[in-house]
């Protein structure tokens, strides 16, 4: 197995719905920087937006730490967001197409993961949630 180096990292607060904008527009510029495509910026970006929304509705905001990586000659952006809110009680029903405690589509999770190439979530009910994604400039 490969091993994966952090080339570089961002930590950005995310409390209010301005902040998604200036997160957005943070991890467009990482991607453009490791000439990543058009096409994958914006699975990234739409991922990411989907697990902004989660961390503000249900979290009470966070963080989200951006990350510059490197496997071999491949680079790309990985994201990980950590909350302090209540956590998800159901991962398992959290991740299935159209569950959803809110009023949404209930596309968050899943559709974020199938986004990404990498996609991590972690969480304690009382105690938060980490959700980490990775895009591949390539891939």
């Amino acid at each position: 197995m490969m091993m994966i180096l952090s080339l570089s990292k961002d930590t950005i607060q995310v409390q209010k719905e301005q902040d998604v904008v200036l997160l957005r527009n943070r991890i467009r510029e990482v991607a453009v920087k490791i000439k990543m495509g058009l096409v994958n910026q914006t699975k990234l970006i739409t991922a990411a937006s989907e697990l902004l929304r989660n961390m503000l509705r249900y979290g009470g905001g966070g963080k989200c730490l951006i990350e510059v990586v490197t496997r071999g000659r491949d680079n790309g952006v990985r994201l990980t967001f950590s909350d302090q809110g209540p956590g998800i009680p159901d991962i398992a029903a959290a991740m299935q197409d159209g569950f959803s405690t809110g009023k949404s589509l209930g596309l968050g999770l899943p559709g974020a993961k199938r986004l990404s190439n990498e996609f991590d979530l972690k969480s304690k009910p009382g105690e938060g949630t980490v959700v980490m994604i990775l895009k591949w400039a390539n891939g």
